[in-house]
């Protein structure tokens, strides 16, 4: 008798069977960091997609990773608006010494990293990519460990928005970048300068674009809960969609869109709507995906330029926030936590350098080999980091679970 009727063996991949396995492997994950009480549950989420991506066990295979892509795009829509909304300008006016804090730990940082890369003979183009890349500190590490601790002071608060300034400096420079990566692969007939500005210029405005049109559509559904929450994510899967078919930064779009939603909405039509569980599933994905693009060669013979970037890293934002402490009226102790605290490299990172790989495939994997260890390093140690600095500030509470 045929049986062709059956499914095959293995079974073909679907996006809601891989949706599924992710959420219940970072569930697993998270429970098993929190029982620690010393691992924050982002740990978990990283950990347990090592274990089961192609580096380890490779049940996450390749084909299902890129598959996953989209939850990754949609996850990390959600993070850049929400770090958009995080940076509150007003404050930066009445405090004068904020903005100048946040420029100059971005800057140092950069200029250590390039300078280090240098040192070790890595081309220009690469070193000054890789450099731009390492300023940005994982904005989703930051705020999930703030929320699970539930903290709130000064240095939470200084953290939240230096992670935000450190994400718009490094989206920037990677998108000046960019085309000229591009140029170099081929023989370009189009102006690399000029395709910058279309990238730059193009993103800001599809950001601002998108804030205005959820602006004029919330005036009709109202300020509840539930339509603008709808209206959101809309607007943010509207906005990812129209950035890769204009060939824009979808990041840079977004952080935009958010940052005009907090500073640039003067009657409050777009209220601050908390993304809660719905966001927290991404979230975990994120992270889960993040693990599973680790390899266990990133933390091998490799690893020691990944543990001296990391370290050249961490010293520039300490060097420049103990610089600015006094005239910022912070004590040294409170920018040793912050410091601490811009400590994660993680999903962010990645998704800066995925752009590069799809115009420039060699480019991208020379950048992986180059800062690929780095981000594995922070990955696993970002977090625990981070919840170490805010406890350490006494503004986390240590016992708190989700």
């Amino acid at each position: 008798m045929s049986t062709e009727f059956l499914p095959g063996w293995p079974p073909p991949a679907n996006s809601f069977a891989l949706f599924g396995l992710l959420l219940l492997a970072g569930l697993i994950g998270g429970r098993l960091a929190a029982t620690t009480r010393v691992l924050p549950a982002i740990t978990g989420y990283i950990i347990m997609g090592f274990v089961l991506g192609p580096g380890v066990l490779g049940w996450l295979t390749e084909d299902a990773l890129r598959e996953a892509r989209f939850f990754a795009d949609i996850s990390l829509g959600l993070i850049v608006f929400e770090l958009g909304r995080r940076l509150d300008l007003e404050w930066a006016r009445h405090d004068r010494w904020l903005l100048p804090s946040g420029i100059a730990e971005s800057l140092l940082s950069f200029a250590a990293m390039f300078a280090l890369l240098r040192y070790f003979d890595i081309p220009a183009l690469e070193a000054a990519v890789a450099a731009t890349v390492g300023i940005a500190t994982a904005p989703a590490v930051v705020l999930l460990v703030a929320a699970e601790l539930k903290a709130e002071g000064p240095v939470t608060r200084r953290a939240l928005w230096h992670v935000a300034l450190n994400n718009i400096i490094a989206l920037l420079g990677v998108a000046l970048l960019l085309p000229f990566i591009e140029g170099r692969g081929e023989a370009a007939s189009w102006n690399p300068t000029a395709r910058a500005l279309w990238l730059v210029a193009g993103s800001f405005l599809l950001g601002y674009v998108a804030f205005h049109a959820a602006r004029l559509i919330a005036r009709f559904v109202g300020k509840s809960d539930a339509p603008q929450f709808i209206l959101i994510v809309g607007m943010i899967v509207l906005t990812v969609g129209v950035a890769q078919a204009g060939k824009l930064s979808v990041l840079l779009a977004l952080l935009v869109f958010g940052v005009c939603a907090r500073n640039a909405d003067p009657d409050r039509r777009l209220i601050d709507i908390r993304f809660g569980h719905a966001a927290r599933l991404f979230f975990v994905v994120l992270f889960v995906l993040t693990g599973a693009t680790l390899a266990p060669s990133q933390f091998g013979s490799v690893a020691w330029l990944g543990l001296a970037l990391v370290l050249v890293r961490l010293l520039g934002k300490a060097i420049a926030l103990y610089a600015f402490a006094w005239p910022a009226r912070i004590s040294a102790p409170q920018a040793g936590t912050l410091s601490l605290a811009l400590t994660p490299m993680a999903g962010l990172g990645i998704g800066m350098t995925q752009p590069i790989y799809d115009v420039a495939p060699d480019f991208g994997a020379d950048l992986a080999a180059i800062v690929a260890s780095g981000i594995a390093i922070l990955s696993v140690l970002g977090p625990i980091a981070t919840r170490y600095a805010l406890i350490a500030s006494g503004e986390g509470e240590p016992d708190v679970r989700e």
